[in-house]
C-alpha cells in the first residue's frame, strides 16, 4: 500500500499534493462542479478526467510557442506534476466577447464582440466572491507591481492569441477565459508563469455556428450534461480519453 500523501491545499475542483521532487506539487483534479461561489454544487462523473487531460493540452501547447507555464507532465486520468510556484492572489480574465459580468455591468447582449482583448482583474478570495479590482488596487495591496501587471498583460494576452486560434481551428469562438499566474524563483531572478489550470472551467466557449455552450455555463445554467459537453470540446482537439463516465451525481 502507498503512503499516504502529504495534501498542500485543497479548493472547489483540484486538490494538491506534496510533489515526487522537491520544488514540485502533484495537481489531482475533482468531479466536483460549482457556481456562484459553490452555491450549486454538483459532482459530474469523468469531469476530472476531462479536464486533466485538456489542461494538458493547452499547458503543453503554450509551452511549445514559448509561454511559461507550471506544468511538468500528466502522471494518469486525475493528476499531474507541476512546479510549484508563489500564486500571486488575483483571476486574470481576458475577453473577447461580452458574456456573464461585464454584460450585466454594462448592459451589454451575450455575445456582442469587443473592440478588442480586454484583460481584467479579480482577488482571489472565495469569501468575498472575488471581486474586481483595478490596477491601482492591485500595486496599492503590492499583490503585484507594475512590471508585474505589465509581464501579467503580455503573458494574458499571448494565451489568447494561442487559445482563440487554437479553438477556432475546431469551430469554438473563445468568448472569454480567466488564468492565474504564479511566481517562481531561481535565486534571486524570479520569472512569472501560467499556472492553476486552461480547462473548460475556466473559460467561455460556444460553437461558432449554433452558439451552443460547450463550457462551465452549462452547469451554471442548466443547458444539459456538462460532461458531454466538455467531451465534445476533447473530441474536437483530438484529446478524449478512452471510456469516461457520463452519469452526473447531484449533492446538496
Amino acid at each position: 500500500m502507498a503512503p499516504r500523501r502529504k495534501k498542500i491545499y485543497e479548493g472547489k475542483a483540484k486538490i494538491l499534493y506534496e510533489g515526487t521532487e522537491p520544488g514540485t506539487l502533484i495537481q489531482y483534479f475533482k468531479d466536483d462542479a460549482t457556481a456562484f461561489n459553490a452555491q450549486k454544487k454538483a459532482v459530474i462523473e469523468g469531469k476530472g478526467v476531462l479536464n486533466n487531460r485538456l489542461s494538458e493540452y493547452f499547458m503543453q501547447g503554450l509551452g511549445n510557442i514559448g509561454v511559461p507555464t507550471h506544468f511538468i507532465r500528466r502522471i494518469n486520468m486525475r493528476e499531474q506534476l507541476i512546479r510549484q510556484v508563489e500564486i500571486i492572489p488575483l483571476e486574470v480574465i481576458v475577453r473577447n466577447f461580452a458574456a456573464g459580468s461585464i454584460s450585466k455591468r454594462l448592459g451589454m447582449e451575450e455575445g456582442t464582440q469587443l473592440p478588442r482583448p480586454i484583460v481584467e482583474y479579480s482577488f482571489k478570495n472565495d469569501e468575498l466572491g472575488d471581486p474586481m479590482v483595478s490596477e491601482e488596487y492591485v500595486i496599492a495591496f503590492g499583490w503585484a507591481s507594475q512590471q508585474d501587471l505589465d509581464d501579467i498583460v503580455s503573458l494574458a494576452l499571448r494565451v489568447n492569441d494561442f487559445l482563440s486560434g487554437v479553438f477556432y481551428g475546431v469551430g469554438i469562438k473563445l468568448i472569454d477565459f480567466k488564468i492565474e499566474i504564479g511566481r517562481i524563483w531561481d535565486g534571486e531572478f524570479m520569472r512569472l508563469v501560467v499556472a492553476d489550470e486552461i480547462s473548460p472551467d475556466s473559460c467561455r466557449l460556444w460553437d461558432i455556428k449554433t452558439g451552443q455552450k460547450l463550457d462551465k455555463d452549462v452547469f451554471r445554467r442548466d443547458l444539459g450534461n456538462l460532461t458531454d459537453a466538455y467531451s465534445e470540446v476533447a473530441r474536437r482537439l483530438g484529446v478524449l480519453p478512452a471510456a469516461v463516465p457520463v452519469k452526473p451525481t447531484l449533492i446538496n
